[in-house]
Parts: C-alpha cells; structure tokens; sequence
C-alpha cells in the first residue's frame, strides 16, 4: 500500500503532523465561526482561508502579511488592555489555528523561515499573557515554543528577545539566579548577530536580575551597558516588535531597578524620564511605573505624595486585565499597612478593593 506524502511544508518539521491534521479541522471552524474577528480589532482580522483541496495552493505573500498585522494587533491589544483581555488571549488562537496549518502547504524557504519567526512571536505574546495573568506553568510552556520556532527561523533577534523574556520572568517572580543564566544565554555567540535593540533588551533584563538579587553594582553596569546599546541603535534598526524599546521605556524600567534596590531618590529620577511614554499605547506599563513611583515615595516618607501618585495608578490601572499589574498595587497596599486608620489611606485602600477587584486585599485584611 502506498502512503501518502507528508504535505511538503511538514517535512522538515515532522512533529508538526499530527498538530497538522487536528488543527486543519478546528481552522476551517474557526473560519466559518468568525472567532478570530471576534477576538480581534479590525485591522488585526485575518482573510478567509480557503477549504478542501484548495489548501494545496503555496502559502501567500498575503497571508504572511495578514498574520504579522494580525501579530502587531495581539501586542498593542496586550500593552493596552493586559493579558486578559480578547486581544492578548488571541495569541495562541492565531499560533495554533491560523499559523501552525500553514506549514501543511506547500512553503518557499524564505517564507518557512519568516512563517517560523512569526509563530516564535505568536508563542512569546501567549507566554507573556500566560505570565500577566498568574499562569507561570503555562507561561513557560508558550516560552519553549517560542525558543523552538526562533531557532527553527534561524533569527537572531527573535532567539535573544525569547531568552531575554524568559529570563524577565524567572527574575520576575523569585529567581534571579535562573535568570543571569538565561541571559548569558541570550548574550551568547548564538546571538552575537542579534541588533543593538535587542542586546539592548537582554542588557535591560540583567539588569532588573541583578536588581532583584540585590546587587546595585552589576545593577548599574548592566543598565549602562543597555543605555550604550540603546543609543546606538539605529531608527527602524531591529524588528518591528521591539519598536517599544525606547528611552523612556528604558527609564521605566531603571525606576523599577532602582525601587527594588531601595534608592528612592533614583527611582524618582528616572520616573521623570519616564514620562513621556503615552498611557494610551502604554497603559499597563505606565500604571505600573506609577504604582512602582508610589511605592518609592511611600519609603521615603511621603505619604501623600504616595497616595496621589497611588491613584493615578489606579486611574489607569482599572481598564487593564492584568493580575501582574495589580500585584504591583498590592506591594503599595501591603506598605501601607501601618498607616490603616487614616482617612485618605483606607479610601484608596477601599477604593483599590473596589475597582481593581483584588482578592488578595480580602486576605491581606485591607
């Protein structure tokens, strides 16, 4: 008897089979059902995909295209609204029901390799929302694939950018020492093609590891080193998805380093250079800052400059569907433990309870 031919994108990625033949199905259903344009703003929709034996057509320039803007919708939706929200949620729709089938068409090699780096996008924005939302195992899951396909792309960028965001969540929740291994990894031979952006990125990461092992020294060359990087980098220098890294957003961070190293006055500083990042494009980056900045201001003594910077955190903070933003309200929350009592701090405590929906204020007695 005679076997049929595994469909000829497949072949260099024969694991990819079985996910083939089962997501063929869930695809077709996806398309008929509208799902994706659902979960999707308009310029993020996808075109019909066309069914039965047509499917053996070569994949299109257009069909790339529409899963990169359908990519770019993902990450501004995620930025914007968190990572439970419809838009950062689609992630793993787009990877697994939309790009994956791709590869059981016919593929020229140049658009293997950018159809590769697109599911390594689409995998890392589906860990980020796991991570944003408290689902760590998950996370890491999203983050293996996304390693796998930026090798499997042979793309520099995506393979030091993947490395670097895992190692931000390992240094993120408790592991800084996982986490200064990971970024030896990302700063690697393997990488060494990578653009200043991204090394800039990796750089950015190390130093929030060092940070959080609380070693200000390495701390502080590592963030200088990014800013060089950073300096150097090239307007449209780097891929499209690292766009966000920018002067003020490589302020947010070093307010962040410098809160967990305990320098209130750093901190401050660099919330100043900070703020030009947008709250519209940026919301939960810039509720965090916040929220960090009124952390900072708390320790050092300033109680209503804490509150008032507090909420502006909230302010921005309540449109966000991120349980990792609102965890940075409740390190706020936790510091005002002692001044429970006073009237302007149980208002903000109440309204925290009341507008962010935080269950852990109900366990912490806020």
């Amino acid at each position: 008897m005679n076997r049929p031919n595994r469909p000829n994108g497949l072949n260099r990625f024969p694991h990819l089979n079985r996910s083939f033949r089962l997501n063929r199905r869930i695809l077709l259903s996806a398309a008929s059902s509208g799902t994706l344009a659902a979960a999707l703003p308009h310029h993020g929709r996808l075109p019909e995909r066309p069914a039965g034996p047509s499917d053996r057509h070569r994949v299109r320039r257009e069909e790339i295209a529409a899963l990169h803007r359908a990519a770019a919708a993902v990450r501004h939706g995620d930025s914007r609204y968190g990572g439970g929200s419809a838009q950062a949620q689609a992630a793993g729709h787009l990877l697994d029901q939309w790009a994956l089938p791709l590869f059981g068409r016919p593929l020229p090699p140049t658009r293997e390799h950018e159809l590769c780096a697109i599911c390594a996008e689409l995998a890392r924005l589906a860990g980020w929302a796991a991570l944003d939302t408290g689902r760590h195992a998950a996370a890491r899951r999203h983050f293996d694939r996304a390693l796998y396909w930026a090798r499997a792309a042979e793309d520099p960028d995506a393979i030091t950018y993947v490395l670097a965001t895992t190692a931000l969540h390992a240094a993120l929740y408790g592991r800084p020492a996982t986490a200064l291994d990971m970024i030896q990894g990302a700063l690697g031979p393997a990488t060494h093609h990578a653009s200043t952006r991204a090394l800039a990125f990796a750089r950015l990461v190390e130093a929030r590891a060092h940070a959080r092992a609380s070693d200000g020294r390495s701390a502080g060359i590592a963030l200088a080193s990014a800013e060089r990087l950073l300096d150097a980098a090239r307007p449209g220098g780097g891929p499209e998805w690292l766009d966000f890294l920018t002067h003020p957003r490589l302020a947010a961070d070093a307010a962040e380093i410098h809160r967990d190293l305990g320098d209130s006055r750093a901190c401050l500083v660099w919330h100043a250079q900070a703020e030009a990042m947008a709250p519209n494009a940026f919301t939960r980056s810039v509720g965090m800052r916040l929220a960090v900045v009124a952390t900072a201001h708390l320790k050092a003594g300033d109680l209503e400059q804490s509150l008032a910077v507090g909420h502006r955190s909230v302010d921005i903070l309540r449109q966000v569907e991120s349980r990792r933003a609102r965890d940075y309200v409740l390190r706020l929350v936790h510091g005002l433990t002692p001044h429970r009592g006073l009237r302007a701090v149980d208002a903000f405590l109440s309204r925290v309870r009341r507008e962010l929906n935080t269950h852990a204020l109900n366990a912490s007695g806020a």
